[in-house]
């Protein structure tokens, strides 16, 4: 007997919504729909042949697209809303919108989620701005410390008796 299959639509995202301050200061949910088969295939050849060169892989021995094919990469991520982004933001929220979209297109909602809320590929370091804060942020933290540090445990102890007495019988 074979098993029963759920209908697709059921349980696959078939958009993604995405609150954006666009450039007049008002936030507007962008709705970016799953993009067609063909694009999506697209998407995907793109990034995985990115994602091999960015780890060392074999260089490639063809170009993966043309000038036009690679132009029109956010456009097949975006979609139908690809005009009313750019008109509407500055290149960093675009760029930032595209890309959780590609996310979103390459992995799944999770990856897209957590690359909308930090900036960063998943596994990727943070970048230096954010290391810089925290590091500062632990040093202050740090400073804020009432916890004395131990003295040393070496045994030894820089006012002992014996350590004195050699001074004053040493002579000048």
């Amino acid at each position: 007997m074979s098993a029963a299959f759920e209908a697709l639509g059921d349980f696959l995202d078939d958009f993604l919504e995405l609150p954006v301050i666009g450039k007049d200061g008002e936030t507007r949910t962008y709705r970016i729909e799953d993009p067609s088969a063909e694009d999506g295939l697209r998407i995907e050849r793109i990034t995985t042949l990115a994602a091999r060169l960015a780890a060392g892989g074999s260089a490639v021995d063809a170009p993966a697209l043309d000038d036009e094919q690679e132009l029109d990469l956010y456009r097949m991520c975006l979609g139908d809303t690809y005009e009313e982004l750019r008109a509407d933001l500055s290149w960093g929220r675009f760029r930032h919108v595209a890309l959780t979209a590609m996310m979103w297109i390459t992995a799944d909602r999770e990856t897209a989620a957590a690359y909308w809320s930090t900036g960063n590929a998943p596994g990727k370091a943070p970048n230096r701005e954010t290391r810089r804060q925290a590091s500062r942020d632990s040093s202050a933290s740090a400073a804020a410390s009432t916890t004395r540090k131990p003295g040393s445990t070496s045994g030894t102890r820089a006012g002992s008796r014996k350590a004195k007495h050699k001074a004053k019988a040493a002579p000048h």
